[in-house]
């Protein structure tokens, strides 16, 4: 039958691999190798791998910080994390993050699985989740870096995708089978370069962290917000009149004295509505075309997109339907994810997104400074104030356009474009690097190592 293709492989063969697999896809899928390298299982010079915490976490700063697949960028992870799990000393110094360890998600979607980061310390103790598995390298025959990169590349990924079990609502990797993936023994000159490209690319990400941090400190400081602090109070008291009667709400949280407190010191007669525009008509994804899809995961700390997956229509979720346009600006719904409030740049101009973000702009507001302003102390807690909700609470459209919303001073307003378009530029060029490291990795194995490593000398900045 033409099309029909079909492989014959003896039963004992198929027990070598740690989950004894009999479908076609496993055995079907050419990787490819070149036999002027060496190869050597992952495995083999692995010193360990160790699942992450199994916990409860929270967003309220309690216990250590944890990292998520969602803290996983471009191979790097982030230099700060959203959440947070308690844990006693002695568990935490069981699953303590060390520089340089390597984090592998083996739990999530089809197109999310596998990605994998090098993690830098920045001297506050951390911890993984148990979705992640660490993978420390001896670092003689396999470098952190070089293994990220390669992990990475489309080898890797092949690799990692013909391994993965899929299920109806998420797909695993075996870390045992990741650790059978022969990976090619590049030279040590080549991993040391690898290693400066990734080293340049976390402190990049740091000034670019830094600089943004600068935009929101000096929107703090211009809108006399900076030492503002809120104060938790357990009790709030309320007339019947003034409370359920006017805003539909009975929740003590939503009546605490703080939120009064910030509106006060926003002194604007404006809301989300009158200043912004919202965008929230759906597009129906055609089944046989491919696109780009932002969702939660995606989005970096500073308001940056990054790793976005490109599917069929027919494989996306049902809550892919809103189109984006560069310069909009997509908040989050759902509470512990307010934070993730990214600006649409013109790379990706015109892909989808989750219908759980809210996609905004402004005609009297530029968009560096609605991200900027999304993502201050303030507006946050107004957000998380008006979320409600039994199984999944969020923030509704009627309430988020009714949220006092301060109009910004154009000169302010320049300032803080200018900072933050800075920090994307500096981000740019660290993924750029990345992508020179992974690219470098995929030359090795397709034209040969020294051929890679002549071009990726080239790419690598004198000052590192």
């Amino acid at each position: 039958m033409d099309g029909l293709e079909c492989s014959e492989v003896l039963y004992s063969f198929a027990k070598e691999n740690k989950d004894c697999r009999i479908d076609s896809q496993f055995f079907t899928a050419k990787i490819k190798h070149n036999g002027n390298l060496e190869y050597c299982p992952i495995g083999k010079y692995l010193i360990s791998s160790q699942y992450g915490v199994s916990k409860d976490m929270n967003t309220e700063g309690y216990g250590y910080p944890i990292f998520r697949m969602n803290e996983i960028h471009h191979s790097l992870c982030d230099l700060t994390t959203e959440k947070f799990v308690e844990l006693s000393n002695e568990e935490f110094y069981a699953v303590k993050l060390n520089d340089r360890d390597v984090l592998f998600n083996r739990t999530n979607s089809f197109e999310k699985v596998g990605r994998t980061g090098v993690y830098f310390s920045c001297g506050i103790p951390q911890t993984f989740a148990s979705y992640l598995v660490r993978l420390i390298p001896d670092n003689i025959h396999i470098y952190s870096e070089y293994l990220a990169a390669f992990l990475n590349t489309q080898y890797g990924i092949q690799e990692i995708r013909r391994r993965a079990r899929q299920s109806i609502n998420q797909t695993n990797v075996n870390p045992e089978e990741v650790k059978a993936i022969e990976i090619p023994l590049l030279k040590r000159e080549f991993q040391e370069n690898a290693r400066r490209c990734y080293e340049k690319a976390h402190q990049l990400r740091k000034d670019a962290s830094k600089k943004y941090d600068e935009a929101e400190a000096f929107f703090a400081r211009k809108m006399d917000m900076d030492y503002f602090k809120l104060k938790d109070d357990s009790n709030a008291i309320k007339l019947l009149s003034a409370s359920f009667k006017t805003f539909g709400r009975l929740d003590a949280e939503y009546y605490q004295p703080k939120y009064e407190a910030i509106v006060k010191k926003l002194n604007t007669r404006e809301t989300v509505l009158s200043l912004c525009n919202l965008h929230d008509k759906n597009y129906n994804p055609d089944a046989k075309q491919t696109y780009q899809y932002i969702e939660l995961a995606d989005v970096g700390q500073s308001g940056d997109i990054s790793d976005v997956d490109i599917q069929y229509g027919s494989a996306l979720p049902t809550r892919a339907r809103r189109i984006v346009k560069s310069g909009q600006v997509i908040v989050p719904s759902v509470e512990g994810s307010l934070q993730s409030c990214a600006l649409i740049t013109d790379e990706y101009d015109g892909v989808l997104c989750s219908t759980g973000f809210y996609v905004l702009d402004s005609d009297c507001i530029n968009s560096e400074t609605l991200l900027v302003l999304f993502k201050s102390e303030p507006i946050q807690a107004l957000m998380k104030q008006r979320c409600s909700g039994t199984i999944l609470t969020a923030i509704s459209k009627d309430e988020l356009l009714s949220m006092p919303l301060p109009m910004i001073d154009d000169d302010i307003q320049e300032e803080i474009a200018a900072k933050v378009q800075e920090s994307f530029a500096l981000r740019k060029q660290s993924k750029q690097l990345l992508e020179y490291a992974k690219q470098a990795v995929e030359m090795a194995i397709e034209q040969g190592e020294d051929v890679a490593l002549a071009w990726l000398k080239d790419k690598i900045p004198v000052e590192v």
